[in-house]
């Protein structure tokens, strides 16, 4: 990737056109250079998430996409508002600066799928995962796929002092929908936050069109969580 401009750990909302002017060129820096090793389609104005497909066709009806729309209320970036199905083994992949992974049951990923996923991972990319339901096999899937990308790096919890945490929305503590206190965990890729985890869930199951799933023992308000982590995630 190209040299980016220095990134600031601070964030405003809408009103401050020099902050806004900042994240904006991180944001178009960050999509074109991965862009350049994708299909080349991405549209530099506009900010979209991909939904994953993986492992043949699995994917998640139960990820609300009500976060985008958070997104483009409480900040100043310009974001699509629906998520875009990307199959992870696709080029099309690295049309997408942000990602959600989720879904129900177990599941083994390609070669193909875990060379992109290194390789979008290793470039700018960043995924937001989260098992349906609070799913086990979910979760012991996952971790051991991520494990096989990434052998040298590992997930671990992230303090509630992180920046992640302040970034739009002030968040001092994290709860399960049952009131028990619960952490996210992150991968590091040089020095970089380029995966964010729950277990317990950040799919916001109330706002999935579609989706008759329980929601487990789901984080409550995940779209405050979300709008931070999708923030976060451009800003770092």
């Amino acid at each position: 990737m190209s040299e980016q401009p220095t990134r600031t750990r601070t964030w405003r909302t809408r009103g401050s056109c020099g902050r806004r002017t900042i994240i904006l060129l991180i944001a178009g820096g960050l999509l074109f250079g991965l862009a350049a090793m994708g299909s080349g389609s991405v549209d530099l104005t506009r900010l979209q998430c991909g939904n994953l497909i993986y492992a043949g066709n699995k994917s998640s009806v139960c990820f609300s996409d009500k976060f985008l729309s958070d997104v483009a209320r409480d900040t100043s970036l310009n974001v699509g508002k629906n998520f875009c199905p990307v199959k992870l083994d696709a080029d099309g992949l690295f049309d997408y600066p942000f990602c959600v992974f989720s879904g129900n049951d177990s599941f083994t990923l390609t070669q193909k799928e875990r060379d992109n996923m290194r390789k979008y991972l290793s470039n700018g990319g960043f995924i937001l995962a989260s098992p349906g339901c609070s799913d086990e096999k979910w979760d012991a899937a996952f971790r051991k796929e991520l494990k096989i990308c990434f052998p040298e790096s590992k997930l671990a919890k992230i303090p509630m002092s992180h920046p992640l945490f302040s970034v739009v929305n002030k968040l001092a503590r994290l709860t399960d929908k049952h009131g028990t206190p619960v952490m996210l965990e992150g991968l590091e890729i040089n020095g970089r936050l380029a995966v964010v985890y729950s277990k317990e869930g950040l799919n916001d199951v109330a706002h999935a069109e579609g989706c008759c799933c329980c929601g487990g023992n789901e984080i409550s308000d995940p779209a405050k969580v979300n709008v931070n982590i999708f923030t976060y995630s451009l800003l770092n």
